[in-house]
């Protein structure tokens, strides 16, 4: 039945491609679509994870304390080691948060000034989506900052300008005066006028020795979320291993993000579905032009002893088959487009509006199995669908009539 349902079709080739062509672009496209939705979700990760990493490490409930020092992990080279153990190929860093007033002339700004290393690949991550003039922080300089461009506005500095800082009630020194060695232009304009970066011993050195407020895990060239298949595994190493501190993932500590990721999909999905609709109805016109057209041959197979179900199954597959091969060569162009543009773009003109909600303009679009089989579901959904009507007229017919039938 397969064979002649598959020559039935191509009895009129210009008609049966049309549908098929038409239903290839609806699957391609739901594919695409699907790339592009998967494409903001993992600009949106990338933001969160490249300023904050995959894993973290914090002191025990420390959401819910106020003062400076217990938000502080003690013993942090020690930690840190531990921490690097299990963290696998990702990179650990250590972060001092310094409640801190910044100072220069008649100038000042409160903030949380930053201390860290900045390892290789989370540097080269943060300086790809956020321009520097002069130079980043290097480990073990303790008199050089740099400042975001807003604050650096605010304050009236400039490269080689110096700054002075206090952060009362700590635990070192509590003040402070560095360099201004570099300027960061920050992809969330709001995150400009807060940015102050040194290293790590220099915060240490101003507000609390040998402590930091968290560790982070960074797997810097995981750029989609369908990529992200350490981040859970390496939490769960470390949680056993420090008993007396929290480790959470970016799902844990985002998960006003998760639920919004999680909505693409539903999203998605229901906006494809009208295209399904519009290639069913034409779908519809090629199965119900070739009912008319066979109406006598249909008569004939009936007199012959095919039931009616048999011949609501022969016209349902063809519609099916139509839909298969369209679904086919619709998923392999979406899959390949997306595979191209997964490699990472950017919308001419678009970069800004993206950098005023803080998100990375490179988009990296992805699509998963399941939804590369969803789309090819809805395909075949459609061609059943399409086939209803057809089949039922079909499965009707008087062998009689349908004999001395003229189209």
């Amino acid at each position: 039945m397969i064979a002649l349902a598959w020559r039935n079709l191509w009895r009129q080739p210009r008609r049966s491609l049309t549908a098929l062509g038409a239903v290839a672009v609806v699957v391609a496209f739901s594919t695409l679509y699907y790339g592009i939705g998967g494409a903001v979700g993992n600009s949106l990760y990338t933001q969160l994870t490249g300023s904050g990493g995959q894993v973290q490490v914090h002191a025990a409930d420390y959401r819910n304390v106020r003062d400076f020092s217990g938000t502080l992990i003690p013993d942090a080279d020690r930690v840190n080691g531990l921490i690097t153990t299990h963290a696998g190929s990702g990179e650990v860093v250590g972060v001092l948060d310094v409640p801190a007033l910044l100072i220069h002339g008649d100038r000042s700004r409160a903030l949380a000034l930053q201390g860290s290393d900045w390892p290789a690949g989370v540097r080269r991550a943060y300086l790809s989506t956020n321009p520097l003039t002069g130079t980043f922080v290097t480990p073990g300089d303790s008199d050089s900052i740099v400042l975001g461009t807003s604050l650096a506005r605010a304050l009236g500095v400039g490269i080689g300008d110096r700054v002075d800082v206090y952060a009362p009630g700590t635990e070192g020194f509590g003040a402070a005066s560095y360099a201004v060695t570099g300027l960061v232009d920050v992809i969330d304009p709001a995150a400009q006028a807060r940015t102050a970066l040194v290293s790590l011993g220099a915060a240490q050195a101003l507000a609390a020795p040998d402590a930091v407020s968290r560790f982070e895990v960074h797997f810097p060239d995981v750029k989609r979320v369908v990529d992200d298949g350490v981040s859970g595994s390496v939490a769960a190493e470390l949680t056993p291993q420090l008993p007396k501190l929290q480790v959470e993932t970016w799902r844990q500590l985002s998960p006003g993000l998760v639920k919004l990721l999680n909505a693409f999909g539903p999203m998605l999905a229901v906006i494809t579905l009208i295209f399904y609709v519009l290639a069913g109805l034409l779908v519809v016109n090629t199965i119900y032009l070739g009912l008319i057209e066979r109406v006598r041959e249909f008569g004939v197979l009936i007199s012959l002893g095919m039931s009616g179900r048999a011949m609501m199954a022969l016209v349902t597959l063809e519609s099916v088959l139509l839909c298969a091969a369209g679904a086919a060569v619709g998923a392999a162009i979406g899959t390949a487009g997306v595979a191209v543009l997964g490699r990472g773009f950017t919308i001419p003109g678009f970069q800004q509006y993206m950098a005023s909600f803080g998100m990375d303009p490179m988009f990296y679009p992805s699509v998963t199995a399941a939804q590369v089989l969803q789309a090819v579901g809805f395909a075949l959904a459609t061609g059943v669908l399409a086939a209803l009507w057809p089949a039922s007229l079909a499965a009707r017919l008087e062998p009689a009539e349908a004999m001395r039938f003229a189209a």
